[in-house]
């Protein structure tokens, strides 16, 4: 049974950020957004997921790469931040790249990202969304993450990482 912290979404104030995937009505990105997330596993073989507050899906623990950081810094970051889940980066599940995936920010900034994802085991499993990018954040079984509602590109780097967490993917 999965073990959750947070209620249900809440929409942030104003305009969200949106996700196009090869849609061809994308607007056209003007660069890259760097950006790192884990797939983090506890002792129990569960995967710390978050549910984002601008679209209500779940994904890994995420986010951009500031400057002066590396990717596992970043996601070691991410993951405190959005999950309050203290992680140790194990291994690389994949480079994410597709063009096909848009992402428009309200300000008018609009990116191709470029992701990395990591393995990563939990310190602590303890989990407390942060209420502004996250409203709720738990650790699931492989097999209940088939029913949240997902992103395809997070659903494909869930599926990578739960069901082929040997192979490095790559696109």
């Amino acid at each position: 049974m999965a073990m959750l912290a947070g209620g249900q979404p809440t929409k942030v104030q104003g305009e969200a950020r949106r996700q196009y995937f090869h849609d061809p009505a994308a607007p056209r990105p003007e660069g890259l957004l760097p950006a790192a997330y884990a797939a983090v596993r506890n002792g129990q073989g569960q995967v710390l997921l978050v549910r984002r507050t601008d679209d209500g899906f779940w994904e890994l623990p995420g986010g951009r790469v500031d400057i002066g950081e590396s990717a596992s810094q970043a996601a070691i970051r991410e993951v405190a931040e959005e999950a309050g889940v203290v992680i140790e980066v194990t291994g690389v599940i994949g480079v994410y790249s597709d063009p096909g995936h848009v992402l428009a920010y309200p300000h008018g900034e609009v990116r191709q990202q470029l992701a990395v994802c990591f393995h990563a085991l939990a310190v602590n499993d303890d989990v407390h969304p942060d209420l502004t990018e996250t409203s709720a954040a738990g650790w699931f079984y492989p097999d209940e993450t088939r029913r949240l509602g997902m992103h395809p590109t997070m659903r494909q780097r869930v599926d990578h990482a739960l069901n082929e967490p040997e192979r490095v993917h790559f696109d």
